[in-house]
């Protein structure tokens, strides 16, 4: 009898210390996106953008089904604030905004997903397409190795940002 008893209160005792073990562990860090960066110091979170109000000139619609336009080398767009559209895929959505100044790209902001696994592609992937952006002045720009997604999803954004800015 003696032994029965003490295998059942050790047997009780190892299932309470597994499942005290269990409910100790804390849920993962989740981190949120990074804020939207304000290249003209504008509201980047609601509505769309407006040019600013120096250049004297009025936003042009984006064309809607437009997505091979480019910027020709910085002429031709209207100087302002303008964002491209929300695009989402499977790890995520990603938007850009570009800062226009005497008709060429002067500044880009973008938020990206930085949760699971974006956590460690974007944050390296999102400043090499920024890069390439200021110096091909257009959405003509290759894909970072590994952030095939991010690079699709930052192109076709750029591409409406630029189409609201004349390109």
């Amino acid at each position: 009898m003696r032994r029965s008893t003490a295998a059942a209160v050790g047997t009780l005792a190892g299932a309470a210390l597994i499942i005290g073990v269990r409910l100790s562990v804390s849920a993962p860090v989740v981190t949120a996106a990074p804020p939207a960066v304000d290249v003209a110091n504008n509201d980047l979170g609601t509505g769309d953008p407006e040019p600013s109000a120096s250049s004297g000139k009025k936003k042009k619609e984006p064309a809607k089904d437009d997505q091979s336009g480019t910027a020709g080398g910085g002429s031709g767009l209207t100087d302002g604030t303008f964002k491209g559209k929300a695009v989402r895929n499977p790890y995520g959505t990603v938007q850009v905004s570009i800062k226009v100044t005497d008709g060429k790209i002067a500044a880009i902001g973008a938020t990206f997903p930085t949760t699971g696994q974006s956590a460690t592609i974007n944050p390296a992937a999102v400043p090499q397409l920024k890069k390439e952006t200021l110096k091909a002045q257009s959405a003509e720009i290759d894909a970072v190795s590994g952030a095939t997604f991010t690079s699709k999803s930052y192109v076709e954004s750029l591409q409406a940002a630029l189409d609201q800015a004349g390109a």
